[in-house]
Parts: C-alpha cells; sequence; structure tokens
C-alpha cells in the first residue's frame, strides 16, 4: 500500500503577502484548505491566531 503525501509547493519570489504585497515568508493553511501568504512582519503578527484557528503554519 503507498501513501500519498500532498505538500505546496516552497514560496517563491512571485508569492506575495494577501495583507500588504511584500514578498511572502509564510504560508498558513486552514482547516477548510484554504491557505493565506503572508510577509514576515504580517506572519508573526497573526500567526498566533492562525495557531488558534488549528491552521498549518508552512516557512
Amino acid at each position: 500500500m503507498t501513501t500519498t503525501t500532498l505538500t505546496r509547493p516552497e514560496l517563491t519570489a512571485a508569492d506575495r503577502c494577501d495583507r500588504c504585497g511584500a514578498a511572502a515568508k509564510m504560508r498558513a493553511v486552514l482547516p477548510n484548505g484554504g491557505e493565506l501568504l503572508f510577509c514576515g512582519h504580517h506572519g508573526r503578527e497573526y500567526e498566533a491566531k492562525l495557531k488558534e484557528l488549528d491552521a498549518d503554519i508552512q516557512r
């Protein structure tokens, strides 16, 4: 039996923060399957709340 794990691609220079448009440094994958991208500043600002929501944080 083979187990397949779905992974999201690494962040690139083309990925932008959903809050301000700066280069994305963090991806938050929400339990419902949606995702948000954040720069370092906004990632730190929202990280605690995202963890409360059980988001998967990827850097």
